[in-house]
């Protein structure tokens, strides 16, 4: 299995309430992390946590930082590649962990010598001395933790951004001890557990490696049929897939591509050169809207049965409270029932047998049966027999004496967004999420009673008075790829050219019509953190008559 596993929290909640230093790095966790943050700022509070926030937007959670550092869209990388720089220099790093648990030191050792601090200023904006100040604290701590989230994911080179920082936990030893540790804070509910279900195209149930031959003999075994030898294709794949017309119909579950995928003019077209569309979802979604069936599922909070697992890789029971309304029933239901008419023999009761199965699956969950749910609450994973207690932290197989095996440095280099500001296209739009709002405003976005239920172009208070507008003003936002319009809204979060926008409410500005549909090549991520666009002034009756554009510019 990977050292990193599915790309697993390393740390329980709790450790970030009992740590020294805790730097968040693209993640303003106060909005779109409210449950952990709580965490944070108990920490904060009660034992003198110092939090480091790294991110463009001075966000609130600056207000209870020790630091802000307000590095540029995309710089991450330089930043990271500083901090090590200084770290080593100083002779900072934990020298005695770095020869015993980890490999490729040198090569790392040179590539970030190329990013002393007045170096990095110049690509991250971060002055020199904050950048030596932060890499002393997080260095120095007896305990640190770094959280990310998007804002270093949905990036061209996300994948590298996050090898960065895991590169920064290694050359300090952070990691694999109680309070000390690396942390993808997970986007929406469950996330954690899709993953761990094998809902990766390089993954199986638990972890496993596609190819992993002790866990191709098991799962041979259970199921009785061998596992496919190839890999599928993450997202990305699958739409490129689509353009070439290999991929001629699409069975999507609780997903709203149409209008959360980056390009969505683009992404329009591909659905509507589709053969045959299904959607499995809940509500009506612009995609189920395109969709030749849509399968009413029952997987609202009230309505399901079965197992979530949190960021910390906590497994706890969903127990149903209403029956499903109408013709709307389980999605292992109606999974089941489409795999038999397909000629398959499947007989699952519950979801509980299912559970079951995963646990003959996976080592991670063998200990995590219902009744110990039912008597203990939330187990952390990995629990390999039900004598085990769960796992609060990762990786404390790093601190033996014999690491069996390491955990190599990679090296990575900055590399500017795919599309920056220029003479036509002057301003860069990041995007992101406001606390009363989720994603596409599917389940949100008609909230009466929440203030500024609609969306917003942010903008410094420097760029509004250079281009006229006050607040309330109509603002055309135009990319390469397609124009919106939004009421404007001048912001003390922003650094001037910085321009911030959510996806919440796609039926009246559906941002991604801007987005740019770069992606990691690794992860297949898009880079929704960055694009260029230029702005005009709208009227009113344009954004009443015309909400989002009909066509890309």
């Amino acid at each position: 299995m990977a050292v990193f596993g599915t790309g697993a929290t390393t740390n329980s909640y709790d450790e970030m309430e009992n740590t020294d230093v805790l730097i968040a790095w693209g993640s303003n966790t106060q909005e779109c992390h409210p449950i952990i943050f709580n965490h944070i700022r108990r920490g904060i509070k009660n034992n003198g946590t110092k939090m480091i926030v790294i991110d463009p937007r001075k966000i609130d959670q600056t207000k209870l930082a020790e630091k802000w550092l307000p590095v540029r869209v995309g710089a991450d990388i330089a930043l990271a590649n500083s901090m090590a720089q200084v770290i080593i220099e100083e002779e900072l790093y934990d020298e005695e962990f770095v020869s015993r648990a980890t490999e490729h030191f040198n090569q790392y050792k040179e590539c970030v010598k190329e990013y002393p601090p007045e170096v990095a200023e110049g690509i991250t904006g971060v002055p020199a001395e904050d950048i030596r100040e932060v890499a002393r604290m997080y260095a120095k701590a007896d305990k640190a933790i770094i959280n990310w989230t998007l804002g270093i994911t949905e990036h061209h080179n996300g994948t590298e951004n996050v090898f960065a920082l895991i590169n920064l936990a290694l050359l300090t030893g952070h990691i694999g001890k109680y309070g000390s540790g690396l942390n993808p804070l997970r986007g929406q509910n469950n996330v954690q557990g899709g993953g761990d279900m094998g809902a990766l195209p390089n993954r199986l149930t638990g972890g496993w490696d596609y190819d992993d031959p002790k866990a191709l003999e098991l799962f041979k075994n259970v199921w009785g049929v061998p596992v496919p030898e190839t890999k599928g294709k993450h997202q990305t794949e699958m739409l490129a897939a689509m353009e070439q017309k290999e991929i001629k119909s699409l069975y999507i579950i609780g997903e709203n591509p149409v209008q959360s995928d980056a390009d969505g003019h683009h992404i329009q077209k591909l659905f509507n050169d589709l053969e045959f569309l299904v959607v499995q979802d809940i509500l009506m979604t612009k995609t189920a809207q395109m969709a030749d069936v849509v399968l009413p599922a029952a997987a609202s909070w009230a309505e399901s049965d079965g197992t979530v697992t949190n960021s910390e890789r906590r497994v706890q029971r969903v127990r149903s409270i209403v029956a499903p309304p109408g013709e709307a029933r389980h999605d292992h239901e109606i999974l089941q029932d489409i795999a038999n008419a397909m000629g398959l023999d499947w007989n699952y009761q519950s979801a509980g047998e299912i559970w079951d199965e995963v646990r003959l699956l996976s080592p991670n969950f063998a200990g995590i049966s219902y009744d110990r749910l039912e008597k203990e609450g939330g187990i952390q994973w990995p629990c390999p027999d039900e004598s085990h207690p769960g796992t609060g932290f990762l990786h404390d197989r790093l601190w033996e004496k014999n690491v069996t095996k390491k955990v190599p440095f990679h090296p990575t280099n900055y590399q500017a967004p795919v599309e920056m500001p220029d003479n036509d296209y002057p301003f860069q739009l990041t995007t992101g999420r406001r606390l009363s709002f989720y994603n596409t405003g599917v389940q949100t976005q008609d909230y009466k009673k929440i203030k500024d239920n609609e969306e917003f172009l942010e903008i410094s208070q420097e760029d509004a008075d250079e281009l006229g507008f006050e607040n309330g003003d109509m603002a055309r936002i135009i990319s390469r790829r397609g124009h919106v319009t939004a009421k404007v809204k001048i912001s003390k979060k922003l650094y001037k050219g910085l321009l911030f926008m959510t996806f919440h409410f796609p039926d009246q500005t559906d941002t991604n019509l801007l987005t740019i549909n770069a992606t990691d090549p690794l992860a297949g991520t898009a880079e929704f953190k960055a694009c260029a666009v230029k702005i005009e002034r709208a009227d009113r009756k344009q954004r009443e008559s015309s909400p989002v554009s009909a066509h890309g510019d």
